[in-house]
């Protein structure tokens, strides 16, 4: 039989009795340090909606940058087209998917309290290879939508200062 005992001190003594060969009941006693537990705050794996909505601004940066630094030009149709099949893409999967999980969860589930962006990126962020903070997963999910939309908008800038006859015809 085993019995666990702790003292004041936050050392448990573990009471062991055995029995042995002769029938005579041994007690005998082991201190052992308790281990400290960690609290660990749990983990979200849902975005803060200031991240969707600069996700949408950022695509709708890009967009319009690319249509009016790129719209000139014997081929102006076919690249406005190609841009906005990009556009339908990129926006159209992510609405998609909110879509498909809006109409198969419980309307229990879609709650609609929103915690401050303040506090969300202050707590942890639950990833498929790990927890990292709010303010880290919302840079790693902005940072190449935002790259893409500025450096096209540089991209643009030069393309419309170095060809410049383009726009004449």
């Amino acid at each position: 039989m085993l019995q666990a005992v702790v003292s004041n001190h936050g050392l448990a003594r573990a009471l062991t009795k055995q029995k042995d060969n002769w029938g005579t009941v041994r007690e005998e006693h082991a201190m052992a340090n308790t281990l400290p537990v960690r609290y660990s705050p749990p983990a979200t794996d849902e975005l803060h909606p200031l991240v969707y909505r600069a996700i949408i601004g950022l695509t709708i940066w890009l967009v319009l940058s690319v249509w009016v630094l790129f719209s000139r030009g014997a081929y102006e149709s076919l690249t406005l087209s190609v841009i906005t099949l990009f556009f339908l893409i990129l926006v159209g999967i992510p609405v998609l998917l909110w879509l498909t999980w809006r109409r198969n969860t419980d309307p229990k589930e879609q709650h609609g309290f929103v915690a401050p962006f303040h506090d969300w990126a202050s707590q942890s962020f639950q990833t498929w290879t790990g927890r990292v903070s709010g303010r880290e997963a919302s840079m790693q999910i902005l940072l190449p939508i935002a790259a893409v939309a500025f450096g096209m908008t540089i991209f643009g800038l030069v393309f419309l200062f170095s060809v410049p006859h383009l726009g004449s015809s």
